[in-house]
């Protein structure tokens, strides 16, 4: 059998990141004085293709602190990979394509007899979230941005919303499908459309995107864009710069990264029911500005449901009796639930498959008029308003005595007078985005809590709450 697979090969040095702490970019040059771009950001870990593999390039990456990983794609010489990857100084090997899967598990065997970490990449229908590495990924995702209509007009979502492509719907469902206390990092594996350029904005959303969730957008830029950086041209280390700030912005929000998703509304959803799906029910839900937690069925317990008010129930044949008394007695004790109809279900995600076929879109449309009529007005953690290109994401502290708002634009412009109204009492709200130090806000009682505003927001925000 043959499967889209891709394996990630890390050797362990002690001197640089582990696998779970790479933040990584695709690198375009073997020349090591290219390596000033990444010294002292973020990045720490750069995808070479085999064309590029140097020792010269691999000592001075080693000196930086910076992992290097190769490239190896279908139809390239896979024999002596080990030896010619240690010559080269790289710690660790990415298989990208489509690749005989006896074969490359082979491979895999030898690499791990000489002490090489595997982590295999491939399809998301292929991620193994029961039993994850420190590296969860895919290279299957859309390209975030609001979707345009054929006369230039943003498409609309079943919503009524403006239709925003966007994988955190699908990252939401994968960070709560771990194990509890997983600490494997999820990477985003697309590129660029093809023959464009892409604006500095498109960079930072498809950053944005992934960092929201406490995942990674595997940096990979376009070839005017690489061949400009490369060559130091001004307009390219401007763009790069303001990237290598949004990263870095991210992954100084350590606590924030980890906390556990914060929301009155449960979506009980699995992988058989289109968890894996972009521009499904959660981006649905969540271009809404609902504060929605995903809940895959084997981690239903009465715990789980306990802040939530209401849930929405996809496909009620997936669950056990045992599950389904948990809905009940969620019920019982006041919680309002919304259990799909047998038209709602979706046909069985293809591989190939990342976003849903038009007539499951039909479907989609009616659940949100079900969803729309149960959650109405109600703030079921945070109520936005003038935020029509924004999505959001909310977390909690494990205490509950903090709560957190990522704000991503996907806008190509900058927002004016946002308005947040937080459920419940907070002394105070203070405002972290790139480039800006943190301040406090003004805030001021709504009826169901404390409201904010923002004068304007770039491509994001983090308003912290306590």
């Amino acid at each position: 059998m043959v499967r889209a697979l891709v394996c990630l090969l890390a050797v362990a040095i002690p001197s640089l990141a582990g696998p779970a702490d790479w933040v990584p970019a695709r690198w375009y040059s073997s020349d090591p004085a290219t390596l000033e771009l990444v010294r002292g950001t973020a990045v720490n870990c750069l995808v070479l293709d085999r064309g590029l593999w140097s020792p010269a390039f691999g000592e001075k990456a080693e000196a930086l602190g910076v992992t290097l990983l190769g490239s190896v794609k279908p139809g390239e010489e896979l024999a002596e990979l080990a030896a010619k990857a240690s010559a080269a100084k790289l710690q660790g090997l990415v298989f990208e394509g489509v690749f005989p899967a006896e074969r490359l598990d082979r491979i895999a065997a030898a690499l791990r007899d000489s002490k090489l970490a595997v982590v295999r990449m491939g399809p998301r229908t292929r991620m193994n979230l029961a039993m994850p590495d420190e590296v969860v990924a895919t290279f299957q995702g859309v390209w975030p941005g609001i979707n345009a209509a054929e006369d230039g007009s943003a498409k609309a979502a079943p919503s009524g919303a403006p239709w925003i492509d966007t994988n955190t719907g699908f990252l939401r469902f994968v960070r709560a499908a771990l194990p509890v206390g997983s600490r494997s990092r999820v990477w985003m594996g697309y590129a660029p459309p093809a023959k464009q350029v892409i604006p500095s904005a498109r960079y930072l959303q498809a950053i944005a995107d992934a960092e929201m969730l406490g995942a990674h957008w595997l940096i990979t830029l376009d070839g005017d864009m690489s061949q400009r950086l490369m060559e130091r041209e001004e307009k390219a280390v401007d763009t790069w710069t303001k990237m290598m700030a949004a990263v870095s912005f991210f992954q100084s929000q350590g606590e924030w990264r980890e906390a556990g998703a914060y929301g009155g509304l449960a979506l009980v959803q699995d992988v058989e029911s289109g968890g894996l799906y972009s521009g499904g029910i959660l981006d649905m839900i969540s271009v809404k500005h609902t504060p929605v937690r995903a809940v895959p069925g084997h981690k239903l317990s009465d715990g789980e449901m306990k802040q939530a008010k209401m849930a929405v129930n996809v496909d009620p044949t997936l669950l056990t009796d045992g599950q389904k008394d948990v809905l009940r007695r969620f019920t019982r004790g006041g919680g309002t639930l919304l259990t799909a109809p047998p038209g709602w279900k979706f046909p069985r995600q293809r591989e190939d498959q990342i976003t849903l076929d038009k007539e499951d879109v039909k479907i989609l449309d009616q659940i949100w008029k079900e969803v729309n009529s149960m959650t109405g007005r109600h703030n079921l953690g945070a109520r936005l308003f003038n935020v029509a290109s924004v999505l959001s994401y909310m977390a909690a502290s494990e205490d509950g005595k903090r709560v957190a708002l990522h704000l991503v634009s996907y806008s190509d412009y900058e927002i004016e007078n946002v308005t947040v109204h937080l459920l419940g009492k907070w002394k105070s709200v203070k405002l972290r985005a790139p480039g800006r130090e943190e301040r406090s806000l003004p805030v001021f009682e709504t009826d169901d809590g404390t409201g904010v505003e923002l004068d304007r927001l770039g491509a994001a925000a983090l308003l912290v709450a306590e």
